[in-house]
């Protein structure tokens, strides 16, 4: 049947999957709809095609299946419309104004003779022309969304998609969806396959294959870190994922040709194998190998020597450094680029300490960076002095399209002589080619970092090519220098590493081993942990407890353990909002982390009086959901760091519940506790250097629950996934063209 009505308020909205339940004025009488739909305001009229239904748990509703939006009809809907807040100017008093001037031909009178606006008092003739071109925008920009909706694109992807072509949308989208793959952040081959299917263009489109060598390329980046593929290995993937019979590969050799010819990817030969790159990668990668290698050159090359410094900060702190930490702190001293790897406790800090120390008595200015917020922390807690993200430091341009995505970059170089970066083990492409253009070209640069850890989560390797090159000084630092003489976490780290299985001894304080052999049996061990058995232990809140689990999926996965540890931790409760998104529930109270860079989100912090505003929010950053507004959805949330950050409804899928997180994104952190699932799988995943990393991340006590076999092999088990990458390469290259330049 159908019915038709106006929307009166619009009670929940899912925008991933495009659930609305909505209250509607249907015949004067007050009905529910239920259903999906992405597209609605308050005021506006909808036909629907449905049922009556009787819900056990919310009573009488309209179930709809198809439905079709018209702007309102009556003049309490047309003002009702207008005072929605949709429409920027017009608030409830102007909305009113207008609606009692013209009547029903309001909307005509916006749109086609906007210049009789200013008849109505306040409005100027300016504002007169704002509000119908803002007008004018939301109907095409609700045009467009109620055609992607067709394609199950959400709310928050369709406005990317509008944003990109504006009213050119449905157009583009017709014509070649393929476009959205290169053009739109979000949107992969197979959506933008499924549109195109639908539309009716051939499965062997040229503009298909182009799509599908494209999205092969972006997906290696996204799930594997390369940053080049074999050009028959790119081929092959492409031929499975379009899964076109007798395909002749000429026509993906043709359209490499025409990718290549329009700059948007390079064709080159690499150890006798020819290797296709997306263009911006191999700029990232060419960025860093020239400014490293100009960094080195620029050096002073008179060499000084800091032996008294550092026999003062010795006896300032009453230490005695190893041969090995001197040469560290000798070499950052000295040389523009120096790299400084160990694993935990071999003093990196003491050593970054006394560096920063050599260099304030100097008068030189110093920068402390870091990959994440969580990380930036712990080295301001461990020195004393100021860190800061990199994100924060380069400090991200809300006016990107006109430049760089930073404010500091090659024209705005920092004013700082001096950059130490820690765990720059997890630093992409991306974030060191920025970090890089913005140092000035006599900077020095001390990277600070382990190589035994997981490589970053972003494209590349940079730590481990910028190794492998052999091109700047390097000290390894092997010595432990921090543990305790009852502590077994860094000295069962460091055997792990060395591929030896740790002492499992549950008469120590901080390193525990639970033998459990079935995933139900692990699973339920490790909710106990967390929310009864180790608070109770140390006397701490869960929250200072972290669940690293090697995968996302299964039993002992960061999914369902989530979803137990939430019930149990942040139950529900009258006075606590949630929504859900997805299959993912958010109330107030969660611990969450952002899963995703979003250099658009704004954020406030506060110190005092001082309140410091700024924008981006970064893989990786957790916080807890402070609040959630029940009627917008919006959603604030608190960081580690102090800042606060506002989500709309659109944006929260871009959070994840964080009660368990997977080991690769715990890079770069540390947690006073961490407890960890040893569970059977691939030995494709679970690796030494994955249990090393999670090991690692613990600074009061480690928890393993599982089977001591399944430890065994990870720690016996060093396979590497290997990351196709050019950096070391074009580092080796633009070392010899510099030296050559220079002799």
């Amino acid at each position: 049947m159908r019915i038709e009505g106006t929307v009166e308020e619009i009670i929940f909205r899912n925008e991933e999957n495009g659930y609305t339940v909505a209250l509607i004025s249907h015949n004067n009488t007050p009905v529910t709809i239920v259903g999906k739909m992405i597209s609605a305001n308050i005021g506006e009229h909808l036909s629907l095609e449905g049922e009556f239904v009787n819900n056990k748990k919310f009573g009488y509703q309209f179930a709809f299946s198809n439905y079709e939006i018209t702007l309102p009809q009556t003049i309490a809907g047309i003002e009702k419309f207008l005072a929605s807040g949709l429409i920027k100017g017009v608030g409830p008093i102007t909305a009113k104004n207008i609606v009692q001037k013209f009547k029903a031909d309001t909307f005509s009178i916006i749109e086609m003779a906007p210049e009789k606006l200013v008849e109505v008092k306040g409005i100027s003739k300016n504002k007169a022309y704002e509000i119908s071109a803002k007008f004018s925008e939301l109907r095409l920009v609700q045009n467009a969304i109620m055609f992607l909706q067709n394609y199950d694109i959400s709310v928050n992807l369709a406005l990317k998609i509008f944003d990109t072509y504006g009213a050119k949308t449905v157009e583009i989208v017709k014509n070649n969806p393929y476009r959205l793959v290169e053009d739109v952040d979000g949107i992969g081959f197979l959506t933008a396959d499924k549109i195109a299917k639908s539309i009716g263009i051939p499965s062997d489109s040229l503009f298909r294959a182009r799509a599908g060598i494209v999205h092969i390329l972006t997906n290696s980046i996204e799930k594997n870190g390369h940053t080049y593929l074999p050009k028959q290995m790119l081929i092959n993937n492409v031929v499975d994922l379009l899964d076109v019979q007798n395909v002749d590969e000429n026509v993906f050799f043709q359209v490499i040709d025409e990718l290549v010819a329009d700059k948007t990817c390079f064709d080159f030969w690499y150890d006798n194998v020819e290797v296709i790159m997306l263009s911006k990668n191999y700029f990232y990668e060419y960025s860093i190998a020239q400014k490293l290698c100009l960094l080195s050159q620029a050096s002073n090359v008179i060499k000084t020597d800091v032996s008294d410094e550092i026999l003062a900060f010795e006896q300032r702190n009453n230490i005695n450094f190893h041969i090995e930490q001197k040469k560290a702190i000798e070499s950052a001293v000295n040389n523009g680029v120096s790299i400084i790897t160990g694993g935990p406790g071999t003093g990196k800090t003491t050593i970054i300490k006394c560096i920063m120390e050599i260099l304030a008595d100097r008068k030189e200015s110093v920068a402390l960076l870091a990959p994440t917020g969580r990380a930036a922390k712990r080295l301001s807690d461990s020195t004393g002095k100021e860190a800061k993200t990199i994100h924060r430091a380069l400090e991200v341009n809300g006016d990107f399209e006109k430049g760089s995505r930073f404010v500091h970059n090659e024209n705005n170089p920092f004013d700082i002589k001096n950059f130490i970066v820690d765990e720059v083990s997890m630093v992409d492409v991306m974030l060191m080619s920025a970090l890089l253009k913005a140092l000035p070209r006599d900077a020095r640069l001390v990277l600070v970092g382990d190589k035994d850890q997981l490589p970053s989560v972003g494209a590349g390797n940079v730590l481990g090519d910028i190794l492998k090159s052999q091109a700047f000084p390097v000290t390894m630092l092997t010595k432990i220098h921090r543990q305790t003489s009852d502590s077994l976490i860094i000295s069962n780290a460091q055997m792990i590493n060395n591929g030896i299985m740790p002492i499992i001894d549950n008469s120590s304080k901080d390193f525990f081993f639970e033998q459990k052999e079935e995933l139900p049996d692990i699973h339920l061990s490790i909710v106990e942990l967390v929310t009864k058995r180790i608070p109770e232990f140390l006397n701490i809140d869960s929250s200072q407890i972290q669940v690293l689990a090697p995968l996302k999926a299964g039993v002992c996965g960061v999914d369902n353990l989530n979803h137990t540890l939430q019930d149990i931790i942040n139950p529900q409760t009258y006075s606590k909002t949630q929504i859900t998104v997805g299959t993912t529930v958010f109330r107030e109270g969660d611990k969450v982390m952002q899963t995703a860079n979003d250099y658009n989100l704004t954020w406030k912090k506060r110190s005092g009086f001082v309140v410091e505003e700024g924008e981006g929010v970064f893989n990786g950053d957790i916080g807890q959901i402070e609040k959630i507004d029940y009627q917008t959805g919006e959603t604030t949330v608190q960081f580690e760091d102090g800042r606060y950050c506002t989500y709309a409804r659109t944006d929260i899928g871009e959070l994840s519940l964080a009660y368990a997180i997977t080991i690769h994104k715990s890079q770069g952190s540390e947690f006073d506790v961490v407890v960890i699932p040893i569970i059977a799988g691939t030995s494709m995943i679970l690796t030494r250097n994955l249990i090393y990393t999670a090991v690692t991340r613990a600074k009061k006590m480690v928890v393993l629950v599982g089977e001591k076999k399944n430890l065994r092999k990870m720690v016996s088990n060093t396979y590497t996934v290997k990351r196709y990458t050019l950096l070391k390469k074009l580092i080796v290259e633009q070392q010899e063209k510099i030296k050559d330049l220079f002799n």
